[in-house]
């Protein structure tokens, strides 16, 4: 058994948390002051304050008064990627819009290109330098997407990197199809011809390797409709993988309503919805999820998380981690970005980026919250005043620690 004594402040302790909070239970984020940790193998045992501290003979720390929150729970990413874009950087700061540069043969077809050329040894390579600089920013469970691939061969390549690193690392790792992402450039001008190819021959592979928790499709303008997101959908659900959704990050474009009927797990993005989509959200149990670190770098709309919780729904926050439109894994910068851009409260960010991003992947049972008998995924701070501190001090390196099912992880 491990104790750790002498903790400042646990921030997100939770008796029960299996599920992800919604609307007004947003709001409340428990924090026990002057306290203890017990974790059993890799699961947190028990907590409580110091005054009860129990006395055993185990390893023991003395936190010195530091705070310990629960890992973040990154739902949406798509770090396995090869190389960089910084040239449509500097495109869109010359006023090029992102559906422009895609146009021009740029964003998701550039990433496609470039992927295409690189062995499974180095895109691994590439892509485990960026999960260790996630678990080292607190990042504790991930969804890690496909997409950038848009041939069969490239598709499987990703997903076998995304299963080689659920093996190697001890962090969650949650995989995702996502060869609806661009139509590939085999098929210009040939969307129906592409999506027959999604189903009829990529989605039987993935399904037979077993490579695939989620099957995920933008569903916007000038990508892919709704009807071929259905079709997507149904033909996944003959192989029992649980859809989710890029939905409305360009245009009000029925993303929300064809993940919602299809009971997908998550729809993320919202930076462009109304009030019936905001109405369906609240009623719905499939999660909203939000990208604050697109909108910011894409300098657009935000969602509208406050409407969305005012409404009663679930509401994450994801890093939409990707080398185009958001090239950061910081966990902690999006949370502070979902109170600076989209005037969620601390509480609501903290909880949006830990127990509901857990929800969004189907993890809430074993991550989120410090709970007895979940993994013991968390990370120890430098002594805070506040935990909306860490949030507000956005750039400061708060975070000292990092444990991942019950053991402290060095990178």
């Amino acid at each position: 058994m491990l104790l750790i004594r002498n903790i400042g402040a646990i921030v997100g302790v939770r008796h029960e948390a299996g599920k992800a909070l919604r609307g007004s239970e947003m709001d409340a984020l428990p924090v026990l002051h002057d306290a203890w940790l017990a974790v059993e193998g890799e699961r947190i045992h028990s907590y409580g304050q110091m005054s009860e501290c129990p006395v055993r003979e185990c390893e023991t720390i003395d936190a010195c008064g530091r705070w310990l929150f629960p890992s973040f729970c990154d739902s949406h990413t798509h770090l396995v990627f090869a190389g960089s874009r910084e040239r449509e950087f500097v495109d869109k700061i010359n006023g090029l819009s992102y559906a422009e540069i895609a146009a021009r043969g740029g964003g998701i077809l550039n990433s496609a290109d470039r992927l295409h050329e690189y062995s499974e040894d180095r895109l691994y390579d590439e892509a485990s330098s960026r999960i260790r600089d996630i678990i080292s920013f607190g990042t504790g469970a991930v969804e890690i997407k496909s997409g950038y691939g848009l041939t069969l061969d490239d598709e499987l390549k990703m997903l076998r990197v995304i299963a080689r690193i659920r093996q190697d690392f001890p962090l969650a790792v949650r995989s995702t199809f996502l060869g609806a992402h661009a139509v590939g450039r085999a098929f210009e001008g040939r969307q129906d011809e592409y999506v027959d190819h999604v189903c009829r021959e990529m989605l039987p592979a993935v399904a037979a390797e077993g490579l695939a928790d989620y099957v995920d499709v933008f569903c916007e303008q000038g990508f892919f409709t709704v009807g071929q997101t259905d079709r997507i959908f149904n033909e996944a659900a003959r192989y029992g993988i649980t859809p989710r959704l890029h939905a409305n990050q360009l245009h009000c474009s029925g993303g929300v309503q064809v993940g919602v009927a299809h009971g997908a797990a998550s729809v993320d993005h919202l930076e462009n919805i109304g009030q019936a989509e905001i109405e369906l959200l609240a009623v719905s149990p499939t999660i909203a999820t939000v990208l604050p670190g697109a909108s910011f770098f894409l300098n657009m709309c935000h969602a509208p998380a406050p409407e969305l919780i005012k409404a009663g729904a679930a509401v994450a926050i994801a890093s939409d981690y990707n080398p185009g439109s958001s090239p950061s894994g910081d966990m902690r910068f999006m949370s502070s970005l979902g109170c600076i851009q989209l005037r969620m409260t601390p509480e609501q960010s903290l909880n949006a980026s830990t127990l509901n991003g857990a929800a969004a992947m189907g993890l809430a049972a074993d991550y989120g919250s410090i709970t007895p008998g979940k993994v013991a995924s968390f990370f120890l701070t430098k002594p805070l005043t506040s935990a909306a501190y860490m949030l507000y001090s956005y750039t400061e390196p708060v975070i000292e620690t990092v444990y991942l099912k019950g053991i402290e992880y060095r990178v």
